[in-house]
């Protein structure tokens, strides 16, 4: 396996510039070139002040909040701004139809009022460090086949040991398709608190009709609070536990933004292909994203027919539903735009150029053949594993059942210790409790009706698991008519044990495999399962590990092909800065887009009971008396909402700090823009924009509609 050095992939990431504002960079490496354009665009921060790991700096401020999202520290006591729809979850669980917090808002005039936010985490990077050569050792003597396969082994391996002794957490990354590797290590925060969101009127005003659109004037923002043991450690949830004291906090800037002004996002954005080839752009736009957004389109409709009955029901399927409709308006956007822009082609055009450089060197050679064998051999199989994905397994019930076959191995195993079953037993009676808390029966059951439905009409006959097909055809009649499947349906939620508390209390009373395959719902999961195993996953398994050791020979070969050329790693959820400047855009012709939205064009916007545009009443009454308030703009004393900037971000950054050259937080990144959806792949040097909610709309609603001034008076607010 050849070697490459650290210095070497340095070298590439930090000489010639890229397209304008382009590039997630990790704030450890940021080079003096990409600092020295910073600074052009107007950063006034040392590169002591963006990172560093004994003093300190910007990056002690910005955290990984909940699972997927970023956070950042804005106080002295430990005050968290992240998004509305980044805490969506925990205000979802702290709500009642009594006390709906998703409904109504909620603030904390005191921190006895804070609300606990179980299994909410916030994580602080204590330092990054290279760990190549380490990962290179471990892998020594290996085929490029078997350092894929036990890379992430290695890498856990590494991590673990990082950190032995101590309370922190290690991660290694891979960086450059596996060629490089960075350890992350982290220190974890338990106890997380709930001190304030504004309405979900307001957190998500336009809903699915304005989600990745501009202009936009959504107050996309929540707060909470981490708290630490009174001796200054991590811990986990106690009433006498204290606010966080942190390194650094943001200082927050109401001065407002105008066109030109330098901004910097820090973040964990979560996942980029920006080196993805051809072949993945063609199989993406053509099988992949049309499956999802088909499979989710029905379930979104199924689940909010019920959402719109039942206010309880709205509020039990809040966070799901939210999460699934997020990404299939995404996924429908990215496909038409990488169509658009022939993303393909100038994917193929990158490809040619590079097969011209590799002439005469063999280990290159052959790539693009090796890549097209790869997808050939797996194509045929995609649009089955999407189905499964994102149709069968898009039932809550069917996934829970599908869940269970690591239960099944655990109980069945011939070494299994009387302790161990015990300890699955427990995890499974958790894993329950919280699926029947969430679990709402009338859409499920519609939900698998449509699925397997679609599954058998859209998937072809040679594909589908006939066994199963046929036991459906024989026990409910005619598979053409929809009537047959929803009484399938029926008897699948009619007969599980799943939902059946006293069947269930007696099976995990007294386990066993019988049982479990004989429930109707783990007999569906299983039938889908079993058939992709036996008939697909080994042809998956082998392209996922082909595509890696071609993925990573590939990104060699270009680093060694652009010499000096800067480049910038693949997104990975870790933490990562981006620079560029607020702008104002044309999407088309003859149409041209402010760089900042208002609360006159919320009023445009709003309709009174509108599932999507309705307001608070307060809010409206604010808005008409103009009552602003420090917040105002001083220019045009309209309250600025929203604004957009050239940063270059994606999802996971949700949350994350926009802030000015003088390292003072102007707003909260929340979101893309329609016209540049192609971003995971291809990155838009026009079109690209970041949604942000300006800081001063989220300060006016904390203080002159939530009243909780002593958040404000918590703050450090600049004004110059």
């Amino acid at each position: 396996m050849k070697k490459i050095t650290f210095a070497l992939i340095a070298s590439f990431l930090f000489n010639v510039a890229v397209k304008a504002d382009e590039g997630m960079w990790l704030p450890m490496l940021l080079g003096q070139q990409v600092y020295d354009d910073m600074v052009k665009k107007g950063l006034k921060l040392t590169k002591e002040q963006l990172y560093d790991i004994n003093k300190p700096s910007v990056k002690d401020a910005i955290i990984i909040f909940g699972g997927g999202c970023t956070g950042e520290i804005v106080s002295n006591e430990g005050l968290i701004f992240t998004n509305h729809h980044c805490g969506y979850g925990a205000i979802a669980k702290a709500s009642t139809v009594a006390h709906n917090y998703l409904q109504d808002g909620f603030w904390a005039k005191s921190k006895d009022q804070e609300i606990p936010s179980p299994g909410v985490t916030v994580q602080f990077l204590v330092k990054i460090e290279d760990v190549t050569d380490k990962v290179n050792e471990a892998a020594k003597g290996m085929s490029q086949q078997d350092f894929v396969k036990k890379m992430n082994d290695i890498m856990n391996e590494i991590g673990k040991k990082a950190v032995e002794g101590t309370t922190y957490e290690g991660r290694v990354s891979p960086f450059f398709k596996g060629n490089q590797f960075l350890l992350f290590v982290y220190e974890r925060y338990k106890d997380v608190r709930l001190v304030g969101t504004p309405p979900e009127s307001i957190g998500k005003f336009g809903g699915d009709t304005d989600n990745w659109e501009w202009p936009r004037h959504t107050g996309d923002f929540s707060v909470f609070r981490v708290y630490m043991s009174k001796d200054g450690k991590a811990a986990d949830y106690a009433a006498e536990n204290v606010p966080f004291k942190p390194k650094h906090f943001l200082p927050v800037s109401i001065k407002g933004v105008k066109d030109g002004d330098f901004t910097m996002i820090y973040g964990y954005p979560g996942g980029t292909n920006r080196y993805e080839t051809s072949f993945g752009v063609k199989l993406k736009t053509e099988v992949e994203n049309p499956s999802l957004v088909n499979l989710r389109d029905i379930r979104l409709k199924l689940m909010m027919e019920e959402m719109l009955k039942d206010k309880a029901v709205k509020l039990q399927l809040s966070s799901s539903y939210a999460g699934i409709a997020n990404y299939w308006k995404f996924f429908d956007g990215e496909s038409k735009q990488l169509l658009k822009y022939d993303v393909y082609g100038q994917k193929q055009k990158a490809e040619g150029d590079f097969l011209n450089w590799a002439k005469g060197k063999a280990e290159y050679e052959k790539l693009f053949q090796d890549y097209r064998t790869a997808y050939e051999a797996w194509a045929p199989y995609a649009k089955w594993r999407m189905y499964m994905n994102e149709g069968i397994l898009g039932s809550p019930l069917i996934r829970f059942a599908f869940n269970m076959a690591a239960f099944e191995k655990a109980i069945s195993a011939k070494d299994a210790k009387p302790e161990d079953i015990a300890k699955a037993i427990e995890g499974m009676k958790k894993e329950r409790e919280n699926f029947i808390r969430d679990e709402n029966i009338a859409s499920d059951k519609k939900i698998l009706t449509a699925v397997t439905n679609m599954f058998y009409n859209d998937i072809s006959k040679e594909q589908l698991p006939m066994g199963f097909y046929n036991w459906l055809n024989k026990k409910y009649g005619d598979l053409n008519n929809i009537h047959s499947f929803e009484a399938f349906s029926n008897d699948v939620f009619s007969n599980t044990m799943i939902l059946n508390n006293d069947k269930w209390n007696a099976f995990v009373a007294k386990p066993d495999t019988a049982t479990l395959h004989k429930d109707p719902a783990y007999f569906v999961a299983n039938a889908y399962n079993s058939y992709f195993n036996a008939n697909f996953s080994k042809a998956f398994n082998e392209f996922q590990v082909q595509n890696a050791v071609l993925g990573r020979t590939y990104l060699k070969g270009v680093m060694e092909m652009n010499g000096t050329k800067k480049m910038y790693p693949d997104a990975n959820f870790t933490m990562r800065t981006s620079y560029g400047d607020v702008k104002s855009y044309q999407p088309r012709d003859g149409i041209f887009y402010s760089s900042v939205c208002t609360m006159s064009g919320v009023m445009q916007k709003y309709k009174p009971g509108d599932y999507e545009f309705d307001l608070p009443k307060e809010l409206v009454d604010l808005a008409k008396k103009k009552d602003y308030g420090q917040y105002a703009d001083k220019a045009t004393k309209d309250l600025v909402v929203s604004f957009i900037t050239t940063n270059d971000i994606t999802g996971g950054n949700s949350g994350s700090p926009v802030i000015n050259a003088k390292g003072e937080l102007i707003g909260l990144a929340f979101d893309g823009n329609y016209e540049a959806l192609s971003h995971k792949i291809a990155f838009d040097k026009d079109l690209n924009r970041t949604i942000c909610v300006d800081v001063r709309y989220v300060l006016f609603v904390i203080d002159k509609l939530g009243g909780a001034t002593n958040l404000i008076k918590e703050l450090k607010i600049m004004n110059n």
